[in-house]
C-alpha cells in the first residue's frame, strides 16, 4: 500500500521509505514514479525474504558497520546490500519477476 505523508519526511532528504506493508512518499507526484515505486517494491521482497524483523535487524547493523568503516553517513546507506540491490535494479520494471531468493546477498 502506497501513502503519502509530507509530515513524517518532512526534514530529510528522503523520497520514499518502505516500512512493511506501506510505502510511505513524500509527494503525491511520486505515486507515479515508476523507478521509486520499484525500488521501494524490491524492498518490500526483501523484507518478507527475511521475515521483516530480521530484514531491519540487518539494515542497521550492515549500516553501522559501514559507517564505522567509511566515516560518511550517506556513503554507508549506499552500501548497504539491500540499498546496492534496490539501486542497481530500480531501473528494471521486470526485476521483481525474475528475482531469485535472497538476491540481496550478490551485493554483499
Amino acid at each position: 500500500m502506497i501513502v503519502v505523508c509530507q509530515k513524517f519526511l518532512k526534514n530529510t532528504k528522503i523520497n520514499g521509505i518502505t516500512l512493511f506493508p506501506f510505502i510511505i512518499l513524500r509527494n503525491a507526484k511520486d505515486k507515479q514514479n515508476k523507478v521509486l515505486i520499484n525500488h521501494e517494491k524490491i524492498h518490500i521482497r526483501q523484507q518478507l525474504e527475511l521475515f521483516i524483523i530480521f530484514f531491519y535487524l540487518w539494515y542497521v547493523i550492515e549500516y553501522y558497520y559501514h559507517l564505522v568503516k567509511i566515516k560518511d553517513a550517506h556513503k554507508a546507506y549506499r552500501a548497504i546490500s539491500f540499498e546496492r540491490e534496490a539501486y542497481a535494479n530500480e531501473g528494471n520494471l521486470n526485476y521483481l519477476k525474475n528475482r531469485k531468493l535472497l538476491s540481496f546477498r550478490k551485493y554483499l
